[in-house]
């Protein structure tokens, strides 16, 4: 139960985390509708954990390892979604095919926090792993 109680505190630093960088992105040329976006994202992200850590099985039998592997590779294929839209709405704007320059600009930064994010998802799950490698220590 312990480990279970440590992956929660990651995920909600997790979501402090991209809350935060929300919050530094409204300052940012972009805009409030952006920030408003950026702070909708978050809240789906954080009702949607809280709705799969209810329904997570306690079996022991079962691999609990599944699910949390299910939301890490749903992230990193967010986020390379998301780059890969910012990439084309950038080749559009190049190529003169009507795409407005402040759709561009947004996917980018959607891009740029969503990637910020998983990486500090990373750094998260690899500082949890340490603390793990400490106590069995």
């Amino acid at each position: 139960m312990e480990a279970i109680g440590k992956a929660t505190q990651f995920v909600q630093s997790a979501m402090d985390m991209a809350s935060r960088i929300a919050k530094q992105q409204a300052d940012s040329p972009v805009g409030a509708g952006f920030q408003a976006q950026l702070q909708d994202q978050a809240n789906r992200i954080q009702e949607g954990f809280a709705t799969q850590a209810q329904t997570l099985p306690m079996n022991p039998g079962s691999n609990p390892g599944t699910a949390f592997s299910d939301m890490v590779s749903k992230l990193a294929g967010d986020v390379s979604m998301k780059q890969a839209q910012a990439g084309d709405a950038w080749q559009g704007v190049l190529s003169g095919q009507g795409v407005p320059l402040h759709q561009a600009v947004i996917a980018s930064e959607e891009a740029a926090v969503s990637f910020q994010l998983m990486v500090e998802v990373r750094n998260k799950l690899l500082e949890s792993y340490k603390e793990l490698m400490r106590m069995q220590a």
